[in-house]
């Protein structure tokens, strides 16, 4: 029969055969865990259901928590999962593999989880941070902008 390989996830797909390799699941994305990373995965997800309302949806290869906007995310890879905590700021921890600057007030810290046990404080004290920060800069003032300098004609000469 006809069909193709998927160019993103490498999938034979018949001709006229439904495909959608970005749609996926949080079960599909974690059923390959090995146990301690599967309990930490857990423990993070019950850490962060106890903030209050949010939406949970996988996403690609992440897992995504988020509010109006997305707080933070998980990839689960083979040896560890790979946590992103957006904060208004940069943090300076040894648990931090990694901080890109994600917008003008967000900070993308990359954190590395291998054990349920480290899913606690400091951890989880960022998470809830992270899931409070909207309310955080909505309550902030705008900046104020300096005005612009009005351009004044030249002075003309006398002669």
């Amino acid at each position: 029969m006809a069909g193709r390989e998927c160019g993103y996830c490498k999938q034979w797909v018949e001709e006229g055969e439904a495909h959608d390799c970005w749609t996926t699941t949080e079960a599909a994305l974690t059923q390959d865990l090995p146990e301690d990373l599967l309990d930490a995965w857990e423990r993070l997800r019950e850490t962060a259901v106890q903030f209050g309302d949010q939406r949970i949806y996988a996403s690609h290869h992440s897992i995504m928590f988020s509010r109006k906007v997305c707080y933070f995310f998980v990839r689960p890879k083979t040896r560890y999962l790979e946590v992103c905590i957006l904060l208004g700021r940069p943090l300076n921890a040894r648990q931090v593999h990694n901080v890109m600057k994600g917008s003008a007030s967000k900070y993308a810290n990359m954190i590395r989880i291998t054990h349920r046990d480290e899913v606690e404080p400091p951890i989880t004290d960022w998470l809830l941070e992270a899931y409070r920060l909207p309310d955080v800069l909505a309550a902030k003032p705008p900046k104020k902008r300096k005005p612009k300098r009005a351009i004044r004609p030249a002075k003309q000469r006398r002669s």
